[in-house]
């Protein structure tokens, strides 16, 4: 629960990591039941935790994409019963838009000076990888937003390919929190991975360069990502150093583990694996700092937010900052609480919704491909 877009009275998040661990992913058909196993729990606690009672609510708002269609059909028909038996309002919510807010929430709440706009945002995570360029029609509360997508994977998010490779290495899951803890004990330079260019897409309504004209063929730098190759890479590391009977043994070792943690992992691994594990975070984050500030230099942003869950990756944070002080850019981040996915960063994207009128009729429905912009 959260009042104004900033003061969070309660934010109930049931993880299912454990859940999905066992598979090395997410279980789509698994996700969607858990949803509907602690909806009902979740919203109760919430409102125990607030001090306040769902009477003492205005709206009600709701992710509705993009997603797993299961989990957000959960979510949407709860969200439509729980509004209409209270007679709020209903506020669909982008899911992408809600990382991005999560980040200007916290800022209100301290009562920090607003970054100026236009900000370019990246939202970088397990299932995405995307740069918006965010600003407001009218500047305060009731100001919409608009984003227009300068950037986004053509292939794996880098959270997927943390995931993947994590997997592949035999750590646990989710890859993301693993391979972060053990790079800082190996070598980032030791294997030098590259990224290609990636060739112009065609031309995408709303997305252009500064001074370009409507319709015009897409020309001049692009801001794309692609991370399928180091996870090529990565395993053909792997294979022609003969590290797989090495990898066995980790994974049944960590099998053995009951909530086994990365620490477990550090004596499990030797040299090598470590500046593997390394040299992957090591290109992978410098290719999120150039492909983020180019992109912020060419349309003139203000500012840098950072959200997502790769947004509490310690080596991420540690860049993006040096190089927004260097360039004399502001760059924010969530708290780590708020970077992964959770009720609070959608009710405060609801915020600017609410404030303008912008509500969800009866025919709201899941849109697992939504986009934003």
């Amino acid at each position: 629960m959260v009042r104004a877009g900033e003061q969070v009275y309660a934010n109930v998040v049931a993880s299912q990591i454990a859940l999905h661990a066992n598979y090395g992913g997410v279980v789509p058909e698994l996700a969607s039941r858990e949803h509907l196993r602690n909806i009902v729990a979740v919203v109760r606690q919430a409102v125990r935790e607030s001090g306040f009672s769902l009477r003492d609510l205005d709206a009600v708002a709701v992710t509705e994409g993009p997603g797993l269609a299961g989990a957000l059909l959960v979510g949407i028909t709860y969200a439509k019963a729980l509004a209409y038996g209270l007679g709020v309002p209903l506020i669909g919510v982008n899911h992408l838009e809600g990382h991005i807010h999560a980040v200007l929430m916290e800022a209100r709440g301290r009562a920090e000076t607003p970054m100026e706009l236009p900000l370019l945002a990246l939202v970088v995570s397990g299932g995405h990888t995307h740069l918006y360029l965010a600003k407001q029609e009218r500047p305060g509360e009731a100001g919409t937003w608009r984003y227009q997508n300068v950037g986004r994977t053509v292939d794996d998010a880098a959270g997927e390919a943390y995931d993947k490779v994590a997997k592949l290495l035999g750590l646990g899951y989710p890859g993301g929190p693993w391979m972060d803890a053990l790079a800082a004990k190996g070598n980032p330079r030791a294997v030098p991975f590259q990224f290609g260019q990636i060739k112009p897409r065609a031309h995408r309504p709303g997305v252009s360069l500064p001074n370009k004209k409507a319709g015009a063929e897409r020309s001049g730098p692009i801001f794309d990502f692609s991370f399928s190759g180091i996870k090529t890479a990565v395993l053909r590391y792997v294979e022609t150093h003969a590290m797989k009977a090495a990898i066995e043994r980790r994974r049944a070792a960590l099998a053995e583990l009951p909530e086994a943690k990365a620490s477990d992992a550090v004596a499990l691994c030797d040299a090598e694996t470590l500046d593997l594990i390394a040299s992957f975070q090591y290109a992978v984050v410098g290719n999120l700092e150039r492909q983020t500030f180019a992109a912020a230099e060419a349309f003139g942003a203000r500012g840098i937010v950072v959200s997502g869950g790769v947004a509490a990756n310690a080596e991420l944070r540690r860049r993006f900052l040096a190089e927004g002080a260097r360039r004399g850019l502001p760059v924010a981040f969530p708290s780590l609480a708020l970077s992964t996915d959770n009720a609070a960063m959608i009710a405060a994207a609801a915020w600017p919704k609410f404030v303008a009128g912008e509500f969800a009729g009866d025919g709201l429905v899941a849109t697992p491909q939504l986009r934003l912009g």
